[in-house]
């Protein structure tokens, strides 16, 4: 990559800026009208509505209500993918914002909207500037990262190839409520979220009197030795410089308290930060709580439910990303993360495919302190709507910039 990424990045930011006011009413749009999972057809209405005359050649999921848009460069380059997600969660809003969610049950508290809107920017920008542009870009407006593993439906559909040829790189951005200042990038070659997996437990002895212990077998002990053996698993089994975090987050055993269950459930979530890591800590935990039971004399169903795997940079896409950050946003727009984040992004779908690099992009609203404003997945989650012209320069100064050479 040359050290000038992309001549017309000077002009592009401006540009971006004259949209503004149809994205942040598109954004409040789809925040005022949430909706979860894969099947997704208002939000997808209104997508086709904001692409309505752009030259791009559009394809629409039939298992998912995904929409993938192909615009032709007028000069010969690779393919390149940006993907923004579409989907809410099951969170009632209390915001109080006056075009909070009218869907009861149901809100963009990850900041989605946000994404869709700066894509649909991005196309705007893109469309505008096909004689600049080399090559192809794949704009990817996915359902189901919240869930329903939409990423990997997409790429079974060929999104990944929907130019004609395999991309050559994906890009995305995920705004944070709070953590970074609006309008400030966070990033860092390999790992950037973790993985994401379920373990089930099962533990099945046999019912009693609460008096007569003997007479039974008490799966409950047994479940619980296997709850804290599972955090001693983690603390002296993994290396502290590749992580996991195992956190049990459901128990659940009996009925009343002087009858002995015949079984004991419980359900953890795992997240790791490496491919090795994470195949061990599952091959492990499902060992542990095994022999457990067997030392108890109880048996055990233990079954692990695969989500998301790491979402991992590209060293060199991420450092081109880092540049092109500070050459169109100012050298102080960019932070370097120390560590990645435990949440996890079916991104890492992509990422495990093509080379990828995936960002955060602070959202926080000027008034809040971004230290100790309600985060993403909060029902008081607030997001500053005045970063998207930046976020869909950002995004189309990345289709723009890697016809530049590497």
């Amino acid at each position: 990559m040359s050290a000038d990424v992309h001549p017309g990045l000077d002009t592009l930011r401006g540009a971006a800026a004259a949209l503004r006011p149809e994205l942040v009413a598109l954004r409040r749009a789809l925040h005022r009208e949430p909706e979860i999972g894969l099947d997704l057809p208002r939000t997808r209405e209104k997508v086709l509505a904001a692409l309505d005359g752009l030259p791009l050649e559009l394809t629409l999921g039939t298992r998912l209500s995904s929409v993938t848009a192909v615009l032709r460069g007028a000069r010969p380059g690779p393919a390149v993918l940006l993907r923004a997600d579409l989907d809410a969660l099951p969170v009632q809003e209390n915001t109080g914002l006056p075009y909070a969610s009218e869907v009861p049950g149901a809100m963009h508290a990850c900041g989605h909207d946000l994404h869709t809107a700066a894509l649909v920017g991005a196309a705007r920008l893109l469309a505008e500037r096909r004689e600049q542009l080399a090559g192809s870009v794949v704009f990817m407006f996915q359902p189901g990262e919240e869930g329903g593993g939409g990423a990997a439906l997409m790429v079974e559909d060929g999104v990944l190839d929907a130019a004609g040829e395999r991309v050559a790189a994906a890009y995305a951005l995920h705004v944070g409520a709070a953590l970074l200042p609006a309008g400030y990038v966070a990033g860092r070659p390999g790992p950037i979220m973790a993985a994401s997996d379920t373990l089930r437990v099962v533990v099945r002895g046999r019912g009693g009197h609460g008096s007569s212990p003997h007479l039974g077998l008490d799966p409950v002990p047994a479940a619980c030795e296997a709850v804290l053996a599972l955090q001693t698993l983690v603390t002296r089994r993994f290396d502290a410089f590749d992580p996991v975090v195992l956190t049990v987050g459901t128990f659940h055993a009996g009925t009343v308290e002087n009858v002995i269950p015949d079984e004991a459930v419980f359900a953890a979530t795992v997240r790791s930060f490496s491919p090795a890591a994470r195949e061990r800590v599952l091959t492990e935990a499902v060992r542990v709580v095994r022999g457990i039971g067997e030392a108890h004399g109880c048996e055990v169903d233990a079954t692990v439910e695969h989500g998301y795997p790491v979402t991992v940079n590209d060293p060199a896409e991420a450092g081109y990303v880092e540049r092109t950050v500070r050459q169109l946003l100012g050298e102080e727009r960019y932070i370097e993360m120390p560590r990645p984040l435990a949440g996890s992004e079916d991104f890492g779908v992509l990422a495990g495919h093509v080379p990828a690099a995936y960002v955060m992009f602070g959202a926080c609203p000027a008034e809040a302190d971004p230290f100790t404003a309600p985060y993403n997945h909060s029902a008081e989650a607030r997001f500053d709507d005045s970063v998207l012209a930046d976020a869909a320069a950002l995004l189309a100064a990345l289709a723009l910039g890697t016809r530049d050479g590497r």
